[in-house]
């Protein structure tokens, strides 16, 4: 199954899971999403779904001077960016529950 697809439907809410736990930088939540078993989520993608989600006012962001390079944008949560991952992980469970019902009923056909 090509996973991509499935990906872009579910980034929102796994940048806002990740960022729910602790706040970070752009390649810091990439990072995580991999490591969470995410490993074809692409940098690009990442970054503009931390912009969007900024621009809708889910997260808020400062900067953290660095002494080893360029300093970091991090990304928090609001209390808007909590809300919509509650929604979004209700929304989550709900579908997730649906599907999982039908693919084992086709297994037990």
């Amino acid at each position: 199954m090509d996973t991509t697809q499935l990906l872009r439907g579910v980034l929102d809410a796994a940048v806002l899971a990740v960022l729910d736990r602790e706040d970070g930088y752009g390649y810091d939540v990439v990072r995580r999403l991999r490591a969470a078993g995410l490993a074809e989520v692409g940098d690009a993608s990442v970054y503009g779904t931390l912009r969007r989600l900024y621009a809708a006012g889910s997260l808020t962001s400062y900067v953290v001077p660095s002494d080893e390079g360029p300093h970091r944008k991090y990304y928090g949560m609001t209390p808007q960016g909590r809300a919509s991952l509650e929604t979004q992980r209700k929304e989550w469970h709900e579908f997730s529950g649906a599907l999982t019902g039908l693919l084992d009923l086709e297994g037990a056909a």
